[in-house]
């Protein structure tokens, strides 16, 4: 006899939740484990004061974000929290599930403004020249973080080049981001070499299929590669030279270009363009990063900066 257990109604929710968040918004797995977490505690709660979701009020949500202060948690977990808790409601509004939200009016904790981590310079330059050039595989993979890193395209925009999307004479990459708008990113002469490497007969080329609607990243069946595939790359890459795959995923390049480009003195409104922020206040962040970096710097080099 199975012992598996059957979800509750809730439980088959969340899991659709969470499918629908994967699937169609893109989100990373750092961000649906968080939601997970998130979203089972409120359905033990649940569980524990006999509360069902077609009869959840909105006092009963602000009971349990109380409960959740008393517990000493962070406001910033809190904030995130009710983040979480307010989306899923929508979706189940949305969705038919639920006639009403019992979490719109639930406010959270002021959220402290999270500075993206960037990697270190030379945690880049070691990734990327562990790399070797013997294989398709490492070819593709090279001229990947090659592109992620060279361009701070989103992984969204980067599965979704074609191979007429590249323009070697001008050095010039077409990507397509949020909105289906399009923008043009320069092709530095590193980049440019690992993608010519890759499109070789020895790389990409075993594959000949060349219709410029191809997708430039395949994976090793011929397909066009996931962001679930590329999430597996970085994972495998990082593990060879010790970096802690928690720390890494594709948006962390994009952090990292930014990073990298403002702490060598890029303008910033070159860097916004180039990330295809619709917002300046959006790229100043990295500005932060950047002077916060460079404080670190200044008190482990400078030989006043002690008492």
């Amino acid at each position: 006899m199975s012992t598996e257990r059957s979800l509750t109604t809730s439980e088959a929710y969340l899991a659709e939740y969470l499918q629908w968040l994967t699937i169609e918004k893109g989100r990373s797995r750092a961000t649906i484990e968080a939601y997970r977490r998130d979203l089972t505690k409120l359905l033990e709660w649940m569980k524990g004061a006999k509360r069902e979701l077609a009869t959840l009020r909105d006092a009963d949500l602000e009971r349990y974000c109380n409960q959740l202060r008393r517990q000493k948690r962070a406001e910033t977990s809190i904030a995130r929290a009710v983040a979480s808790i307010r989306g899923w409601f929508a979706f189940l509004v949305v969705e038919g599930y639920l006639t009403s939200d019992p979490s719109a009016l639930l406010r959270g904790g002021r959220r402290g403004r999270s500075l993206p981590k960037p990697l270190g310079e030379d945690e880049v330059t070691a990734l990327l020249d562990s790399i070797p050039d013997t294989t398709p595989i490492d070819l593709r993979d090279r001229a990947l973080l090659e592109l992620l890193y060279g361009t701070g395209a989103r992984v969204s925009e980067v599965v979704g080049i074609g191979l007429g999307d590249l323009d070697f004479d001008e050095e010039l990459i077409l990507l397509t981001g949020k909105g289906s708008k399009q923008r043009l990113v320069p092709m530095g002469s590193t980049l440019k070499t690992a993608l010519r490497d890759y499109l070789a007969p020895r790389g990409r080329g075993l594959f000949p299929d060349a219709r410029k609607d191809t997708p430039l990243f395949l994976n090793a069946r011929g397909g066009a590669l996931s962001r679930q595939g590329v999430d597996l790359i970085i994972d495998k890459r990082a593990l060879t030279v010790g970096i802690d795959r928690a720390r890494i995923s594709a948006h962390v390049f994009r952090h990292s270009c930014a990073t990298h480009m403002l702490a060598h003195g890029a303008d910033i409104r070159v860097v916004q363009e180039l990330l295809g922020h619709v917002s300046i206040s959006t790229t100043q962040i990295y500005t932060a990063v950047a002077v916060t970096s460079l404080k670190r710097e200044y008190q482990n080099a400078h030989p006043r900066a002690h008492d």
